[in-house]
């Protein structure tokens, strides 16, 4: 499973496949906030929720570990930025820098958390078409007024489509450059200059090929959009959903 696979819809038959699209973008709103709100009791029960889905998805958690690696390293930074930046009882002091037992749990809280959205992310990703969430967008901002639901709604599936291609261009680009030893370059802003340009070369690129041949085929945004099928688990998920995010108000 490649780069391109992790954020991409993946046709199955588990139980996040069969939710209505309207129904998972309410479930993944209710458990990030959640996620954000919740402590270590709530985080646990949503943590095991989440585990369970990748593995009804099939997603392979090596996988997962070395596709995320730089986001992982991200989460780790965030770690011990927030561990020595926290003030409290130091309980580690490596060359005058010390870590205080606040700032590791605040840390470690902050880390959990992220790498859930991440997760939900992907989840939702894996099981859901984007054709589906455009419709589900233009769902729900059309009651909204002065909104263009249709366009909106195009933009986000556009996106979606956009994100892998754009992680696959990301690592076509890493890998040509390590095979010219650029990986040797020392400075860090020339190495982020070095892949941040070719990459947005390649991006645009990729878009206007995509603009052309939607105009070529007469696209327009007024289509006939997938009907919503509902596999009558939705009112039990959304009761869980809102379970999880009462219990993270109170605990």
């Amino acid at each position: 499973m490649g780069q391109l696979n992790l954020f991409t819809y993946l046709p199955s038959s588990s139980p996040a496949h069969g939710l209505d699209v309207r129904c998972k973008l309410c479930c993944l709103s209710l458990m990030s906030i959640a996620t954000f709100r919740g402590g270590p009791v709530p985080l646990a029960l949503i943590t095991a929720m989440v585990a369970g889905l990748l593995i009804t998805a099939a997603v392979r958690p090596l996988t997962l570990v070395g596709e995320l690696k730089l986001f992982f390293l991200l989460v780790t930074m965030v770690f011990v930025s927030r561990s020595v930046t926290t003030g409290g009882e130091p309980v580690i002091t490596l060359f005058g820098i010390s870590a205080t037992h606040r700032g590791i749990v605040e840390g470690a809280l902050l880390s959990w958390k992220f790498i859930l959205v991440m997760l939900m992310g992907i989840v939702f990703a894996k099981t859901t078409k984007p054709s589906h969430v455009k419709g589900a967008v233009q769902w729900f901002l059309r009651p909204i007024p002065l909104v263009p639901e249709n366009r909106v709604a195009v933009m986000i599936s556009l996106f979606l489509r956009f994100m892998p291609l754009i992680l696959k261009q990301a690592s076509e680009v890493s890998q040509a450059q390590q095979a010219r030893c650029f990986h040797l370059e020392k400075n860090p802003v020339k190495r982020l200059v070095r892949l941040t340009v070719p990459l947005l070369k390649k991006t645009f690129e990729s878009a206007d090929r995509m603009a052309l041949a939607m105009e070529a085929r007469s696209y327009s945004e007024k289509r006939t959009d997938p009907a919503f099928i509902r596999s009558g688990r939705e009112p039990l998920c959304l009761a869980l959903c809102l379970l999880v995010l009462g219990l993270s108000f109170m605990v």
